[in-house]
């Protein structure tokens, strides 16, 4: 199964970053492929149900997600438990880099169109690196912009 790894560093708290990656009700403001994020339950094991739309499929997304946020490390194991993902877990870490934060995404991912060949395969893995830049992005842009 495909893995995907990205790092970004951001001149912003550590904290900032966190909180900003943590509302992930915010999404959809700066992510225009998640058309919406609803926290389900609360707690040690935060439950959200998301919705996305992949242009290139001309295709809605959805899935289930448990998150395990543990603020004092400041990082995230998440993973879809229902929905159209086959597969679709990781992690996330913010870790001290100077003066900014280190973003650290680790997505461990399958998702299996009929009939699916290695042609979209390959636009999965572009898409899914998209998409995930695309939120390191926008977490990295409204940290920024918070801590001026």
């Amino acid at each position: 199964m495909p893995v995907l790894e990205l790092e970004r560093t951001v001149p912003a708290p550590r904290e900032r970053v966190y909180a900003v990656a943590k509302d992930i009700e915010r999404f959809p403001e700066f992510m225009p492929s998640v058309s919406s994020v609803r926290i389900v339950e609360h707690g040690e094991r935060q439950v959200s149900e998301w919705v996305g739309y992949i242009e290139e499929f001309k295709r809605q997304l959805k899935w289930t997600e448990e998150d395990y946020w543990d603020d004092t490390a400041q990082r995230c194991r998440f993973r879809a438990i229902a929905g159209d993902w086959d597969r679709y877990e990781g992690t996330w870490e913010f870790l001290p880099a100077g003066e900014g934060t280190l973003m650290r995404l680790r997505v461990d991912y399958d998702f299996n169109v009929p009939l699916i060949g290695a042609l979209i395969k390959g636009l999965l893995a572009k898409l899914v690196r998209k998409n995930s830049e695309e939120m390191m992005e926008g977490i990295a842009r409204q940290a920024a912009a918070a801590s001026s």
